[in-house]
C-alpha cells in the first residue's frame, strides 16, 4: 500500500496503542500461570496475535472479554508442534526458551524480515541449562526440545536484550535453580520491564545490576489482572510530530514507565521543544529546535523518532547506538540515511557508532518504508515538514505496531 501525505501542521490528543512489549511479557506470563489472568488495555498490532497464536497453541485459553480485555488461562499442554512467531522478533526470542520447558520437540518459525533475523544467542544457554536446541545457521526456524533443568549459564547480551527475556520467563519453572550471567546486556530497560512482569504474576527473579540473574526454580505463576500501559514507542513519534509541526497531547502514559523510550522526553527538551508532563498524559509543542546529541544504545527502537527531530533542528545532531540498528526490521541505519536523504536530509554515520544528521529544508519525494513500521512512521512524520507531498511506499507495515498510526495522523492535522 502506497500512501502520500502533504505538509501540514498537527494539533490534538491521541491515545497510542497500548506496549507491545509489556503485552507479550504478559501473555507469556499468563501462559505459564495454571490460573485465571485477565489483560486489560490489550492493542491487537501484528507483533501482538503472533503472541497470542503462541500461546493459545502451547496450551492457553483466551477469551476476548472485550475490544481491549483478554482472559487468558493458562497452563503449558501444547497443541501442536509449529509455533509461528510470525514478523515478532520478540515473540520468537521469548516463547523459544518457554518451549523448551515442554518435553516433546516444538519447532518456532517466522516470515519475511523475521528470517534475517539472529537467533544463535539462545542456543548455547538453552543446551547448558539442559534442553535440546539448533537453529538454521544462526536463523530461524528452530527445533527445541526440554524440559529446561535449570544450572549455570551465560548469554551474549549485545545483541538484543530480548534473548535474556525469554529465558528470564522460562527458567521460574525449571527443575533447579539457575544463574544466570549476562555479557554486555544491552536494552537493559526492557530487562526491568521482564523482571516487574514476572513479579505481577508472582515469579521472582533476582538480579545483579542486570548482568547476573539468579532464578530459584520451582516457582509457579499466579494469576494476575494486568494494565497494560500506553506504548511509549508509539507515543515518541507522536510527541516528535508535535515539536516538529505544532501541538500533540499523548494520552495513557506516564514519564515514570519502566518502558525504555520514556528517555525521547530528554531528546525533546535538548532539542528546544516545549513538553508538559500530566499525571497521565504528556504534551510537546513546536518551539524553535536545535541540534542535540544523545545515546539511543539503551533504547534503539527511538532511532526514527529522534532522526526526524534532528532533521527539523538547526544545525547537526549526533545520536550514538548506530549498531543497534542492524539487526531491526531493516537495517535501520542505512534506510535512515537514504530515505531521509531522498527528502534532502544530510545523514552520514562511520566508525564511531553515531549517526549525524544536519538540519534543514525537507522536500517533497518518493520513500520506502523497506517493511519497517518505524521507518514508515518516520517518513510519515518528516513529511509534514516537506515542502510538498511525500508518498510512502509498503505503507502498511505499521499494522506489526500501530495498525491506527495514518488514521490517528490525519485526525490531528489541522
Amino acid at each position: 500500500m502506497d500512501i502520500t501525505l502533504p505538509p501540514g501542521r498537527v494539533t490534538g490528543a491521541l491515545t497510542p496503542p497500548c506496549s507491545k512489549s509489556y503485552a507479550q511479557r504478559a501473555l507469556a506470563a499468563a501462559l505459564l500461570s495454571e490460573e485465571r489472568s485477565v489483560l486489560h488495555g490489550v492493542e491487537f498490532c501484528d507483533d501482538t496475535r503472533s503472541a497470542l497464536r503462541c500461546i493459545e497453541l502451547l496450551g492457553a485459553e483466551v477469551e476476548y472479554l472485550d475490544e481491549h480485555t483478554l482472559a487468558v488461562r493458562g497452563g503449558l499442554k501444547p497443541r501442536g508442534h509449529v509455533l509461528d512467531a510470525g514478523e515478532s522478533g520478540l515473540a520468537a526470542r521469548l516463547f523459544a526458551p518457554i518451549a523448551a520447558l515442554w518435553h516433546e520437540p516444538l519447532r518456532v518459525e517466522g516470515e519475511k524480515s523475521l528470517l534475517q533475523r539472529p537467533m544463535s544467542p539462545m542456543i548455547a544457554p538453552l543446551r547448558a541449562l539442559g534442553a535440546q536446541a539448533s537453529d538454521s545457521d544462526g536463523f530461524l526456524p528452530l527445533e527445541i526440545c526440554g524440559p529446561l533443568q535449570g544450572g549455570c549459564a551465560t548469554i551474549d547480551g549485545s545483541v538484543s536484550s530480548q534473548f535474556v527475556t525469554g529465558l528470564l520467563l522460562a527458567l521460574p519453572l525449571a527443575a533447579g535453580d539457575t544463574t544466570l550471567r549476562v555479557a554486555d546486556a544491552v536494552s537493559v530497560p526492557y530487562l526491568d520491564m521482564t523482571v516487574r512482569t514476572a513479579e505481577v504474576f508472582g515469579v521472582e527473579i533476582c538480579h545483579n545490576d542486570f548482568a547476573e540473574f539468579y532464578i530459584p526454580g520451582g516457582q509457579r505463576y499466579r494469576g494476575a489482572d494486568f494494565a497494560i500501559e500506553g506504548d511509549w514507542s508509539a507515543a515518541a513519534m507522536l510527541l516528535v510530530a508535535g515539536a516538529v509541526v505544532g501541538e500533540v497531547s499523548v494520552r495513557n502514559v506516564s514519564v515514570l514507565s519502566r518502558q525504555a523510550d520514556t528517555v525521547v522526553c530528554d531528546a525533546l527538551v535538548r532539542a528546544g521543544a516545549a513538553l508538559v508532563d500530566e499525571p497521565h498524559s504528556v504534551s510537546a509543542a513546536r518551539r524553535p529546535l536545535r541540534g542535540f546529541e544523545f545515546d539511543a544504545t539503551q533504547c534503539p527502537d527511538l532511532f526514527p523518532a529522534l532522526a526526524v527531530l534532528a532533521a527539523v533542528a538547526e544545525g547537526t545532531s549526533h545520536i550514538r547506538g548506530v549498531s543497534r540498528l542492524r539487526h531491526k526490521e531493516c537495517d535501520r541505519a542505512e534506510a535512515i540515511r537514504e530515505e531521509f536523504g531522498k527528502m534532502g536530509v544530510e545523514v552520514d554515520y562511520g566508525d564511531d557508532d553515531t549517526l549525524r544528521i544536519r538540519g534543514g529544508e525537507v522536500h517533497a519525494a518518493t520513500g520506502e518504508s523497506r517493511g519497517d513500521h518505524r521507518i514508515a512512521m518516520a517518513l510519515a512524520v518528516l513529511a509534514l515538514c516537506a515542502d510538498g507531498p511525500v508518498t510512502i511506499r509498503g505503507a502498511e507495515c505499521v499494522a506489526k505496531s500501530y495498525p491506527g498510526f495514518f488514521e490517528d495522523l490525519q485526525h490531528i492535522r489541522s
